[in-house]
């Protein structure tokens, strides 16, 4: 029981640091402005973000039951894009939500006057497929490597 803690907590970390930096470089980069400041404060609140909601939420425990409620088969490629798409529902909107919100308060504390849910809607539109596709692409890899440094048997690939 230890070791599956100590699996959770080491997947929490490198998901929380591979989605806040992917996610970060993704927001900046499609708002038009990039400075390495403004990469670094976002990904740091991104992580933090990212950290606390991964040691909060029992996110294996709740794709588990989902599947399990509607008996996807462990491993399968559609049960993944499940997981994956259960996951990104719970990080991707709260890590977006977040670093919009701080970014429009930065913007019109400067005199900028922008609508925020417009603002907000488009960054949900571009964050929710990265976000999507760097969970189900990351997630087995990040598996892998965590099983074998606890030498726990990865799996091989999808049956």
């Amino acid at each position: 029981m230890e070791q599956m803690k100590k699996i959770v907590r080491e997947m929490n970390i490198l998901m929380g640091i591979a989605l806040s930096f992917c996610l970060s470089l993704t927001g900046l980069l499609s708002a038009g402005v990039f400075t390495v400041i403004g990469f670094l404060i976002s990904f740091l609140v991104s992580l933090i973000v990212s950290l606390l909601i991964g040691f909060l939420v029992p996110l294996k425990k709740i794709t588990d039951l989902l599947c399990g409620k509607l008996g996807l088969a462990p491993r399968k490629i559609g049960t993944r894009c499940f997981e994956a798409f259960i996951s990104d529902l719970i990080y991707t909107p709260f890590i977006t939500v977040i670093m919009v919100s701080l970014n429009y308060m930065q913007a019109t504390v400067h005199g900028a006057q922008i609508p925020y849910l417009p603002m907000l809607g488009k960054a949900l539109l571009v964050s929710m497929p990265v976000g999507f596709v760097l969970i189900f692409l990351l997630m087995p890899i990040f598996l892998k490597i965590v099983f074998k440094r606890n030498g726990v048997q990865p799996f091989d690939k999808a049956e």
